[in-house]
């Protein structure tokens, strides 16, 4: 029987490309090596997007259609919704029992995600808790392994401090701890150059966009501010375009010669974005062309399917941790 693992994304808007060298391209692999769940993690996104839930509902069938253009497979994948799933609220309910308040202040994801968002002291408890949330979605599965870049690994290191924890107490071996399989693609820079490409910074080029939209982005991005005239000597490092050539262009060598002739001078940022430009044009326009090819009625058959397949499958391990505890009453 193939090994299991749990991946899936916060339906906040349509996918980018930074999804998609980061985790998007490793999903199309890893579904033929591992039975692959895909969560849609509505709750999770509801928990810094309560006052807009429109935010989260009107991309579900959005990312899902991203899925699909790539080339996951609803018949080798199971794409479902985390809030359709209610076992995992319940299991949710018994791991809090089994963290501390201390514990998750410490977690290195929970305390930079609340930089980057502003919060202080006025931190939604959802949000102050999806460390725990996140980990009965992969105990729910039994999931070998977790696919995430490295600003996740704590958060899987908390999700096996639960299961260690819980079959200490209870005298069980029903939870399963996960291993975390790491992208081999660091994070993707925004366009602007300040940070990761980011759906709420509005800096990303996204799987759907237009090839007039593509351009346009690529026009915009940040290269070197002293690279003034196209005879003066360019900085590669920090360079978005330079950045972005070597994450998705398939000629490494040309790329290297290309830094090196902007080193040295006599090569313009027009000629580098134009290149770029051809490229995720030929790239993007097929998984454009696929995602335009799905009918509605295709996604809602899809998530419907995929759902109650996972509920299946998370109501065993439900049953399981219920009789750990000694949670019997009706037999």
């Amino acid at each position: 029987m193939k090994k299991v693992i749990l991946t899936g994304d916060r339906p906040t808007g349509k996918l980018h490309l930074g999804h998609y060298v980061g985790s998007l391209e490793n999903r199309v692999r890893l579904q033929d090596e591992y039975q692959q769940y895909i969560m849609i993690a509505d709750i999770q996104a509801l928990t810094d997007n309560f006052e807009t839930p429109e935010k989260i509902t009107t991309n579900v069938h959005e990312v899902v259609l991203d899925y699909l253009s790539i080339g996951i497979n609803p018949l080798k994948s199971t794409i479902f919704i985390q809030s359709q799933v209610p076992e995992l609220s319940e299991l949710t309910i018994y791991y809090l029992n089994l963290v501390t308040l201390g514990r998750l202040e410490r977690n290195p994801t929970v305390k930079n995600e609340i930089l980057q968002k502003g919060y202080d002291s006025s931190i939604p408890a959802g949000f102050f808790c999806y460390p725990v949330s996140q980990a009965a979605d992969i105990t729910a599965f039994k999931a070998d392994a977790v696919p995430v870049g490295e600003d996740q690994i704590p958060m899987i290191e908390q999700a096996n401090e639960i299961v260690r924890k819980f079959n200490r107490i209870y005298k069980t071996n029903c939870l399963k701890e996960a291993k975390v399989i790491l992208s081999k693609n660091p994070r993707l820079v925004g366009i602007d150059g300040q940070c990761k490409a980011s759906k709420s910074l509005a800096n990303a080029i996204y799987l759907s966009d237009s090839a007039e939209e593509i351009k346009r982005k690529v026009s915009l991005m940040y290269t070197d501010p002293k690279h003034l005239r196209i005879s003066d000597p360019g900085t590669v490092e920090g360079n978005v375009v330079f950045t972005y050539l070597d994450a998705f262009h398939t000629n490494k060598e040309e790329i290297e010669a290309l830094k090196a002739h902007y080193r040295k001078g006599g090569l313009g940022d027009s000629v580098i974005k134009e290149l770029l430009t051809d490229r995720l044009q030929t790239m993007l326009a097929p998984i454009r062309d696929k995602r335009n090819s799905f009918k509605s009625e295709e996604i809602v058959d899809i998530l419907i399917t995929g759902t109650r397949a996972a509920r299946d499958v998370a109501k065993n391990t439900l049953e399981e941790v219920r009789q750990s505890i000694g949670f019997r009453y009706f037999c």
